[in-house]
């Protein structure tokens, strides 16, 4: 009977149930007088008779065909066993259980792309989840014509299909082709409910449905990487700046390393100057204020002479008067004029 069933003594069971196989069909020999039936959990017998499905048996246990079965079936009632011949009968035994299959793109699909006339060429990779649900249409469609049928099989027939709903729903889902990990969620709700409209022709209803992930070609994901870093640091600055520290880790020793420390060096120092001078100037309470340069007490602006020491206040940068007023002609003068605009007279 093969690794997947046996008939001995009289017993039919699929005792070696494999975690890749959705049914096995025992229909080798004929049911004999005696012949028990064993259905495991997670396992469901079908009982066909010249194709046609004759009983449906779900409750696990060890049944005796001609006195536990037979009453039940619903042609085969009032079948005597000659004793002598058996009866010529299929059973099929399914596996009741979810099969998680995983899949992937056969080869990259060109997703349609603005600024790009050839597409973006995507990989997808996740998983579904199926199991069994119209027992009709599996013998109608699949146990007629194959003994078994495994997740191979499944997978298969899910690949013919996936490359096409995967293109519709990265379209009509994916708001941004180079982030669609953000709208990975929606793209496989929908290709799950499409997907389960195709399986549920052979009798299958898929359950679940994940992307894992979406793979660029390698020119497009360092597009990807270094506009996340761009969106990441904020600003074209920051981003630089970080550049040039992620190098010098990665060459220290380096002469480009050197004049970026030196460099850097500079621009340091000149910040840390920077800040500390900055609370002499901001929300500062004697910012403004005139001090003595010899003993530096507070002094008045408008005062001459120190009040505590006596020394004589000059400004720090000396301004000419200006002159408002021509000498010659005694008529006023317009802020920086060098001539009088009534007597011609040189202003000196």
């Amino acid at each position: 009977m093969g690794i997947f069933g046996k008939q001995l003594l009289n017993v039919i069971e699929w005792n070696e149930t494999r975690d890749d196989v959705l049914f096995w069909k025992w229909n080798n020999d004929e049911i004999k007088k005696g012949s028990r039936l064993i259905i495991r959990p997670g396992q469901d017998a079908i009982f066909l008779y010249n194709g046609k499905i004759e009983g449906i048996f779900k409750d696990e246990g060890n049944y005796e065909i001609e006195t536990e079965i037979i009453p039940f079936l619903s042609t085969l009632k009032g079948f005597k066993f000659g004793f002598n011949s058996g009866l010529r009968a299929e059973i099929v035994f399914v596996n009741t259980k979810e099969f998680l299959i995983r899949w992937g793109t056969k080869n990259a699909i060109n997703i349609p792309a603005p600024s790009m006339p050839g597409g973006i060429p995507i990989r997808s990779f996740g998983t579904f989840t199926v199991k069994v649900d119209d027992y009709l249409v599996l013998i109608d469609k699949i146990v007629g014509i194959k003994k078994t049928f495994t997740v191979d099989d499944i997978r298969e027939r899910a690949l013919a299909v996936l490359d096409q709903l995967l293109m519709k729903w990265i379209v009509k889902e994916g708001k941004n082709m180079f982030n669609l990990q953000a709208n990975a969620f929606d793209i496989a709700r929908g290709i799950r409910t499409d997907l389960d409209m195709e399986m549920i022709k052979i009798g299958l209803t898929v359950t679940d449905l994940t992307i894992s992930s979406f793979n660029y070609p390698e020119q497009i994901q360092k597009m990807i990487e270094k506009n996340a870093s761009f969106e990441m640091v904020g600003n074209v600055d920051k981003y630089q700046k970080i550049s040039i520290i992620d190098s010098l880790e990665k060459n220290p020793g380096g002469n480009i390393g050197s004049t970026l420390q030196a460099g850097m060096g500079i621009s340091i120092g000149m910040e840390m100057a920077k800040q500390m001078t900055k609370p002499l100037t901001e929300n500062n309470p004697f910012a403004g204020q005139k001090f003595c340069k010899k003993c530096y007490e507070p002094i008045a602006p408008d005062t001459k002479f120190c009040s505590n020491c006596g020394e004589k206040v000059v400004d720090d940068v000396p301004t000419a008067p200006k002159k408002q007023f021509c000498s010659e002609c005694g008529a006023k003068l317009q802020d920086g004029a060098k001539f009088c605009s009534e007597c011609g007279s040189k202003i000196i």
